[in-house]
């Protein structure tokens, strides 16, 4: 049941997708946040999937992963960095999770042998979520993206439920529309009309939009701002411009200089808190774009590649962001480089990798470039090149010790090689009957688990505490049964769970290499703009030092 007052802002897509919709709706969320209101952001992915881990990250971006282990759209990560905070998993909802529960619910009788449809028994649920959103976070106001455009079909139970809503409750409810306003290149001149067609679209609906933030190239003049306003109906300082900028970090500086907080607030009739406070968040933004005297080339060795450049930033979107935040600490200019596994698989590996200061390999599943992402490890290991490995990345940096330093000849995951003399990663007890019965969605390790730190380790000098929370996701684990022997070949285990079975981080004592570490979770997906990951930190700054020495 909604509570009496709540506010909630819909933010829904005009003309195409891809233009901004996360972003902005993250940033209306960090600065009514910054002028005192508590708020609450909700992705609406109105997919049929239940979740998003079974989808493939080069089709539709990286999977980012709460604390409850729910896996979701990235867009949750942009609302986790630019609030600074954990959301929960009523922050998230897809079309399969409505159905879902509509269709378990009806076969448990829980709508009393009645016919079940679509109006008003999965909307009802739809707006059912909307509510509980805001009553668990306990916030004032919910920030409410809608993916997709306005006209898609499967979205359209979602916005007819804030429609319902907006009926029911109108002065607690207001409807922002991210449109795009095209400039053909052989006209050279900005055009409205596809928005306010999109508009009228959303018209159809019975809903109308209150807000238009209007994405294009270029800034909105005045002029467009009228058409737009009389076209559709709504005040001119309601029509915000957004065009294209060097960072996604300075939209909530723009949308403060627009005023955009002030003019929300008034829309939802409420009472002035304080005046807008982003003096942080303007630190952090001049830090970002600060050019530091120590250029540093890091090297992603990943298998994302054969698809072309422009899904590289979707599939490892967490790792990037986490580069940049990291590097406002370290005071240096990161520059990131694309390494095809492949490539080293089958090329010369000094060739590919001897100019970077760092090299990165990120989580991910499979046997493509895995002998090549290995001999990256071995690169960085034998060159004392910094070295940082992601889940995937941690398990392949201990493969590559079992086989050439503790020589046991073979060494693999029984993920790759299930007939390996030396299965040095193994299957999870807990998964194997997953895998026997093809579960293969949420049904992996995932999100927060605690674990312990050794005192005098690069990790506990990075995190300077000796328990630590990360967020996982895989089925793979290093298997214990060699974990003395690895030891005593010189690995360390910094990290392990609370009972020392599972290992969470492999590192060499700096004494052998400055920086070789990994981690069996994702520290990525808890680095914040605010509050850079320590681990990131930590290999910057060795990365630094290394460039420095070379």
């Amino acid at each position: 049941m909604a509570r009496k007052g709540h506010k909630y802002i819909f933010v829904i897509g005009g003309v195409m997708s891809g233009v901004g919709k996360g972003i902005a709706s993250s940033s209306m969320g960090l600065v009514l946040q910054a002028k005192g209101f508590s708020v609450n952001l909700v992705k609406v992915d109105p997919y049929l999937n239940v979740d998003a881990g079974t989808m493939n990250p080069t089709e539709h971006g990286e999977v980012f992963v709460l604390d409850s282990g729910l896996e979701t759209d990235q867009d949750m990560g942009n609302y986790e960095r630019f609030l600074n905070r954990d959301l929960g998993a009523e922050d998230y909802m897809t079309g399969g999770m409505i159905y879902q529960t509509v269709i378990n619910r009806e076969r448990a009788l829980g709508y009393g042998g009645k016919c079940v449809e679509a109006i008003p028994d999965v909307r009802n649920e739809i707006q059912q979520r909307y509510e509980s959103a805001s009553n668990v976070n306990e916030s004032e106001i919910s920030v409410i993206e809608i993916g997709g455009t306005v006209g898609d079909f499967q979205n359209a139970l979602f916005i007819d439920a804030a429609r319902v809503m907006k009926m029911r409750h109108p002065d607690d409810i207001t409807f922002v529309m991210v449109s795009y306003l095209p400039v053909p290149g052989s006209l050279g001149e900005m055009k409205t009309r596809p928005t306010q067609n999109a508009v009228r679209q959303l018209n159809a609906y019975g809903v109308h939009p209150d807000f238009l933030i209007a994405r294009s190239k270029y800034p909105v003049d005045e002029k467009r701002k009228r058409k737009i306003a009389i076209a559709c109906s709504m005040r001119t300082d309601h029509v915000v411009s957004a065009p294209d900028i060097e960072s996604i970090y300075d939209v909530p500086l723009n949308f403060e200089k627009d005023k955009l907080a002030d003019a929300l607030t008034d829309a939802l009739k409420l009472p002035s808190k304080k005046n807008t406070d982003l003096s942080e968040w303007r630190k952090f933004v001049r830090a970002i774009k600060r050019k530091n005297s120590i250029d540093i080339d890091i090297a992603i060795v990943g298998k994302y590649f054969d698809t072309g450049d422009f899904v590289l930033s979707d599939a490892y979107l967490s790792v990037i962001e986490a580069i940049k935040f990291s590097a406002t600490v370290a005071h240096a200019t990161p520059h990131i480089h694309w390494v095809n596994a492949k490539d080293i698989e089958h090329g010369d590996v000094e060739e590919v990798l001897s100019k970077y200061d760092g090299i990165i390999v990120p989580g991910g599943f499979g046997e493509s470039g895995i002998e090549g992402k290995i001999k990256a490890v071995e690169y960085a290991r034998v060159n004392k090149i910094p070295y940082f490995g992601l889940c995937y990345g941690m398990q392949l940096l201990v493969i590559e010790y079992a086989r050439n330093v503790a020589k046991l000849d073979g060494a693999h995951t029984a993920e790759i090689d299930k007939k390996t003399k030396h299965p040095i990663v193994a299957i999870m007890e807990s998964q194997k009957e997953n895998l026997e019965q093809d579960k293969y969605g949420g049904s992996m390790r995932l999100g927060a688990y605690p674990a312990n730190l050794k005192k005098g380790t690069l990790a506990y000098g990075a995190y300077k505490n000796e328990q630590i929370s990360e967020r996982h996701r895989h089925r793979y684990e290093i298997n214990p049964k060699y974990v003395e022997q690895l030891e005593k070949s010189g690995m360390v285990f910094s990290g392990t769970s609370p009972d020392g079975v599972l290992m969470e981080i492999a590192e060499l004592p700096k004494k052998v290499h400055p920086f070789m570490l990994g981690t069996q979770f994702h520290p990525e997906l808890k680095a914040r703009p605010l509050s850079p990951h320590p681990l990131f930190t930590a290999f910057l700054k060795a990365t630094v030092v290394h460039k420095k020495n070379t």
